[in-house]
């Protein structure tokens, strides 16, 4: 019987594969601004192998220096996945290395976000595994638990929530919260749309805005 602190609970029904597709490619950054510039997380979170990830969220809390559930959540997870992990603290103990990555490639999980550390970066990076830490450290686990899966938690100072749309690259991670997929990625192809307007604006050779000055005006700062 599962209790708090020791529970994988369900996992929420899954977006359409076309609505999670649609975020592959997309900026982290252009996402986050899409939210109102909330929904990413804090700059400790780094790319550990220089690849982007986009997927659903299976989210691991887990008990400072242990990493059972992480293993269980890489049962759990199915293919296209990310585990999004938060190891309540810790920095030295390293939840998830090469040999777990190997299980992680051969399932078909995405990728894996951890506010926390993990070790043997080379060796993920040669398995092509995208992987985003707090920190690298040679210290391992234990794997005695507790911890908890499918729960809410904190990441990067960023609330994630079981089937939450991660997309994340050399800027950084962003979350997207599932009810709110759809209307985001609308607003994602609007600041797009704007964006590429923009560079054609500037190769045309209006290289600066005008509201620059304009709000300077309204501030006193220039005539």
């Amino acid at each position: 019987m599962s209790r708090i602190g020791f529970r994988i609970l369900p996992a929420p029904p899954r977006l359409a594969p076309a609505l999670v597709a649609a975020f592959r490619g997309l900026a982290s950054s252009n996402v986050a601004d899409a939210m109102g510039r909330f929904n990413f997380m804090d700059p400790g979170i780094q790319p550990r192998t220089g690849l982007p990830v986009t997927g659903l969220a299976v989210t691991v809390s887990a008990r400072p220096g242990d990493n059972l559930m992480v293993h269980k959540a890489l049962q759990l997870a199915e293919p296209g996945d990310v585990i999004v992990v938060s190891t309540n603290g810790n920095t030295t103990s390293a939840v998830f290395g090469e040999l777990m990555c190997r299980s992680a490639v051969a399932t078909g999980i995405a990728g894996l976000i951890v506010d926390g550390a993990i070790r043997d970066a080379d060796g993920m990076t040669a398995l092509g595994f995208p992987a985003y830490s707090r920190t690298l450290c040679p210290g391992g686990c234990d794997k005695d638990g507790p911890g908890e899966i499918n729960v809410p938690i904190s990441c990067g100072n960023a609330v994630v929530h079981a089937g939450d749309i991660v997309v994340a690259d050399g800027d950084g991670v962003a979350v997207v919260p599932r009810a709110e997929a759809a209307e985001v990625l609308e607003l994602v192809r609007a600041l797009v749309k704007k964006e590429e307007e923009r560079v054609a604006e500037i190769q045309a050779g209006t290289i600066f805005k005008a509201d620059i000055d304009q709000t300077l005006r309204k501030k006193g700062v220039i005539e």
